[in-house]
């Protein structure tokens, strides 16, 4: 038999410290000398729940033609979304990301803005670009595999439509800090998704934007899900607008489904960048009802009852029900708000059926400021083809007309 091996007792060869190796007794500070807090963090916090107006007291003091503005919008919007998803479906649009659910936050954006002003989208907002007075045709050509943006930025001050996530933060707050050096009365409000939120696009902008004092508001529309992933295997933060304080700029939390609270935040938001008071980073709670784009399959990683749940917080039944509370519009006003609604799904799916008919050579037109030589060469090459194509279909013709 082996013996029993005996245990050692572990010896903790740590030094044991005691009131007299506390660092104040070997004259040292408690903090590094050089340290100090940058700013308070108490005013950069969020409020505990999303701010709120529809519903509530203050929505009495909302001006009933900002109530009613915002009720036309919302009602267009509805029909803008529904219309461009069956233009999908008709083979009119390869794909398209409808706000519908969202679209408190996409009017509320557009309308916040002056006319010098720049709005920064995302693919998903359109609507916010055909709110703030884009052609909808337009909004909708780079979903349509047409030309490049579909609309000449600067004389709209909306960004191109930006489909890599997060991409359009940087470029916005570049451009604010560059009006404001040039003594610009300009503001940039840029939005994203909670997914873009994951990028580093999203870290820089903040982080130049607080540095910089931009004039830039950032706004978050969290609808719950980036494609199927939900934000809780995205961030453990306690809200998205909590990462304002990390980089040390306001942080507001709003119902993204009241379009008079998001509208009330965002002008806020608006006033003090223009004033040089820099930017501010808005979470907007809100929901995509429909399906990431028609190409996804939403019932794959949520539930029918969630999606009822959020229709029963629906952003133009809260404002209808605030504008009959207040005896501001009745049945009939609804209606005809909801005809001109029809008119404009009409228009646009009417031009939308014509083909389009791009000319070639707008392939390689505003790529370049200066056109690369391989641009060039593959130009030239693309009008030798189309002169041989041409040359030979004259042939063609006037060897029939020989035959007659």
């Amino acid at each position: 038999m082996s013996k029993k091996r005996q245990s050692t007792p572990v010896v903790d060869r740590r030094r044991r410290t005691g009131p007299e190796d506390a660092p104040e007794a070997a004259g040292h500070t408690a903090t590094p000398p050089a340290w100090r807090p940058r700013v308070d963090p108490g005013p950069l916090l969020p409020d505990e729940s999303p701010f709120r107006v529809l519903g509530t007291d203050a929505a009495g003091d909302v001006d009933p033609a900002l109530l009613k503005r915002l009720h036309r919008e919302l009602v267009v919007g509805r029909r803008y979304n529904t219309q461009a998803t069956a233009l999908t479906k008709q083979g009119r649009l390869a794909v398209y990301p409808s706000s519908t659910g969202q679209e408190a936050c996409e009017v509320a954006a557009a309308l916040v803005l002056q006319e010098r002003d720049w709005l920064f989208p995302s693919y998903r907002d359109t609507l916010a670009a055909v709110a703030r007075g884009l052609d909808p045709m337009e909004a909708l050509t780079l979903l349509r595999g047409d030309w490049h943006t579909g609309y000449d930025p600067q004389a709209v001050r909306i960004a191109p439509l930006s489909t890599p996530l997060a991409t359009q933060l940087p470029h916005a707050v570049g451009l604010a800090h560059a009006a404001r050096l040039k003594g610009d009365d300009v503001v940039a409000l840029a939005m994203v998704g909670d997914g873009g939120t994951s990028e580093g696009d999203f870290h820089e902008a903040l982080n130049f934007a607080a540095v910089w004092q931009a004039p830039v508001v950032f706004l978050v529309q969290n609808n719950g899900f980036a494609i199927s992933v939900p934000l809780d295997k995205q961030t453990a933060a306690p809200s998205l607008a909590h990462k304002a304080v990390g980089y040390g700029m306001p942080g507001r939390l709003v119902d993204g489904n009241d379009a008079a609270a998001v509208h009330t935040v965002l002008a806020e938001a608006v006033r003090r960048a223009r004033e040089g008071g820099g930017p501010t980073l808005v979470e907007a709670i809100t929901y995509r009802v429909d399906a990431h784009t028609n190409a996804d399959d939403a019932t794959r990683y949520r539930s029918a009852d969630e999606v009822e749940a959020w229709r029963a917080h629906d952003p133009v039944e809260l404002v209808e029900a605030a504008l009959r509370a207040r005896g501001l519009a009745d049945e009939d006003e609804f209606a005809a708000v909801r005809e001109d609604a029809e008119r404009f799904a009409a228009s646009l799916r009417e031009r939308m059926n014509a083909d389009a008919e791009p000319a070639p050579a707008d392939l390689f037109a505003h790529v370049y400021a200066e056109p690369t030589p391989q641009l060039r060469e593959q130009a030239a090459q693309l009008r030798a083809e189309l002169d041989a194509e041409a040359a030979a279909e004259q042939d063609t013709a006037a060897h029939g007309e020989e035959l007659r």
